[in-house]
């Protein structure tokens, strides 16, 4: 069983950062929170810092991919930022496939209820914890995430 193993997941959005992390065992995956998207290199020192505080063994930053595979003019700026996370941390960086993240997030919003209203606002949190779950759910039976 893995144990004290936290994972950071990043949603990087043109406006806010999702932020999500893993529990200790690197099965289960919650919000953290969104900071606001300021500048690159500002956006990463703040990042590795987060990463740094919760004990976070290694940081995934969702990057939007086309259909044959290929990063979308936001994915290249996910590669961007990650690059900047690695220039800040000696925590490993690696980029997943965040497509529908944000969709899935909007559907799982609505299936926990409430008003139209409640569940307008921000998807960053929710869609970082998505891509996280994703990730922790795809490596749950190999042992990437103890490397």
């Amino acid at each position: 069983m893995k144990t004290d193993h936290r994972i950071l997941a990043v949603d990087p959005g043109d406006k806010r950062i999702g932020l999500a992390i893993s529990d200790l065992s690197a099965t289960i995956a919650n919000p953290l929170k969104v900071i606001q998207h300021v500048q690159r290199l500002k956006d990463a020192q703040t990042i590795a810092a987060l990463a740094a505080e919760n004990d976070v063994k290694t940081i995934v930053v969702g990057q939007a991919l086309t259909i044959d595979g290929e990063p979308t003019p936001s994915g290249r700026k996910a590669a961007r930022l990650a690059d900047a996370i690695r220039s800040f941390t000696d925590i490993p960086v690696c980029l997943w496939d965040e497509t529908g993240s944000t969709k899935t997030a909007q559907q799982a919003r609505v299936l926990m209820g409430g008003s139209k209203k409640s569940r307008r606002g921000h998807m960053d949190e929710l869609a970082a914890t998505v891509i996280l779950q994703s990730f922790l759910d795809a490596n749950s039976e190999t042992n990437l995430l103890l490397d």
